[in-house]
Parts: C-alpha cells; structure tokens; sequence
C-alpha cells in the first residue's frame, strides 16, 4: 500500500507538471493580454505594467520562474485585481464553492442512492419507472433552467427563499438543488443498473438461500459492490462541483472559484487562470486517488499494487 501510494504521488505529481505547462504556454497562445482592452492603454504605461510582472521577460524565463514560485506554492499575483495573489483568490473563493458543492453531492447520494436501490428491486414495477422517469427529466434539464423556474417560483412568486447572495442556510438551499439534480439521475440510474447486475451474482443467492432478511442482504451483501459504478462518478465529479459552478454562482450572485476562474479567462488573467487550472487538477488527481483506495474497502478483491493489477 506504501509503495502504491508513493507511486500514485510521483504520478499525481507528473499530471499536475504537464497541465502547468501545457496551460502556461497556450495562455501565451491567445491572442491579447492581461493589459489589452477596449480603451487602448498608452505604450509607456503598457511597457510598465510588462516590467512589473516580469512579462517583458523571454517566455522561457518566465516559465521557470512560474514553476520554481509553484514548487514553493506561490502561484503569483493577479494582473486584473489589484493588491490581491491567486492564492488569496483560492482562499476566499474554494470555501464558497465547497460548502456549495458539498451540499450538492450529499443531496445528490441521500437521493439517487435509495432511488437507484428502489427501482432495481421493483424491476417494472411503478416504483421503477416513477424512478426512472424522474431521472430522465433530471439528465434532460440544465441546471441553469432548474434554477430560473425555482427563482421565479419559490423566490418572486412564493417568496419562500432568498433568490441571491451568500451568507444564510436559506440561500444555498436553490443553488444547491440545481447543482444536484443532474448527478441524483445519473447516480441512480448507475445504482439500478448496477444493483440489478450484482443481485443476480451467486453470493447473493446463496445469502437468501440461507433465510437472511431482503434487508440484510441488500445492505450489507449487495450494496458495497453496487456503489462502485457511483464511486467512480464521484470522483470528477467531486473535483468539478467543489471548484465552482461559473453559470449557477453567476445566477445566484454566490462569490465562488467558478466566478473568478471564467473572469480570468475572459480578461487574459494569466496568473488566476492558470493557478485555478492547476488547484483543479490536483484536486482532480486526489479525488482519482480517493476512488482508487474506496474500490478496495467497497470490493476486496480488488488490490492496489504497484503496477495497478
């Protein structure tokens, strides 16, 4: 397990090098800058504003000083807000955007899970196409439109809910639910077809042939093996929603990553795109990482060594 791990951390390690380089160099590619806009700048004052972030340097001096600040954990400061470094930007927008996230895929497991397990054991029954037919609409709506219609309804016409800002319980419960509706249909299709696959498996016969409860069997014989599938779905899924939705925090005015991470696409923000890039793909490879180690506590038989077999 030590050597699998350490093996995963030089991989993991290798990822995050090559998506360093391979973001910082076609920021470089898009036409523009972070100083190009609609008012053209005068030349002297461009000139300075290159000087003091060092972008009159060669590019591959600058690239080495990028990675060397990275390797120290220093990602640099933002060209587009004034005084303030990606890593404060992270800081302040990663805990909005995880709370959030967080809210969404609990919703999106206490649903879709029992969802999933309910509809496979009532195989073409109404229970299995309530479920079904629930999740159908879950994948054909767009977050974005989920989140007009509970606007208009329970936040204008209702008066229920706060339609925007961040701060009160009340004001992640809309976010949240749009955030979570298209993972609930998508873990509970996995689970029942999963789950019609594994209760069919001899272990499972053998467990009812011997008068254990349904219940029992399901919970503790069935289930583990069946949330591999979902396991696997999570695992970027995670990674995406806990770095921040852009449409649904833009939406519901909430100061999330996802806010700040389009913006410095949008203005050539070179330092905040690429530092964003590069948390999101750390994030991404540890959460690949967490799936990998929960196969093994889900399904024994599954070993992690060194060469992955």
């Amino acid at each position: 397990m030590t050597k699998y791990a350490i093996q995963r951390f030089i991989s993991m390690v290798l990822v995050i090098f090559i998506i360093a380089t391979a973001t910082f160099f076609l920021m470089r590619v898009i036409p523009g800058g972070p100083f190009s806009r609609e008012k053209k700048v005068p030349p002297q004052v461009l000139k300075n504003l290159e000087r003091r972030y060092n972008l009159d340097w060669p590019l591959w001096k600058q690239y080495a000083d990028y990675m060397w600040n990275l390797a120290r954990g220093d990602l640099g400061p933002s060209f587009r807000y004034q005084g303030r470094t990606v890593n404060s930007i992270i800081k302040d927008g990663f805990p909005v955007s995880a709370t959030l996230g967080f809210m969404a895929v609990c919703l999106a497991l206490l649903i879709g899970i029992p969802a999933g397990v309910i509809s496979a054991l009532n195989q073409n029954k109404w229970q299995d196409n309530l479920a079904m037919m629930g999740s159908i609409i879950g994948v054909s709506i767009p977050s974005f439109v989920l989140a007009v219609i509970m606007i208009y309804v329970f936040g204008l016409k209702l008066g229920w809910l706060p339609t925007a800002m961040w701060g009160r319980p009340s004001q992640a419960i809309m976010p949240a639910i749009a955030l979570a509706l298209g993972p609930t249909a998508v873990i509970a299709r996995l689970m029942r077809s999963t789950m019609l696959e594994v209760i069919q498996q001899d272990y499972i016969k053998t467990a009812r042939a011997k008068g254990l409860p349904q219940r029992l069997v399901i919970y503790r014989h069935a289930l583990k093996n069946a949330l591999i599938p979902v396991v696997t779905f999570l695992g970027p899924y995670v990674a995406a929603v806990f770095t921040g939705s852009f449409v649904i925090e833009r939406m519901f005015a909430i100061p999330g990553l996802g806010r700040y991470y389009v913006n410095s696409i949008y203005n050539r923000d070179y330092t905040v795109a690429l530092g964003v890039t590069i948390f999101y793909s750390a994030l991404l490879v540890f959460m690949n990482f967490v799936v990998d180690i929960t196969y093994a506590w889900l399904d024994p038989r599954i070993q992690l060594t060194e060469g992955g077999d």
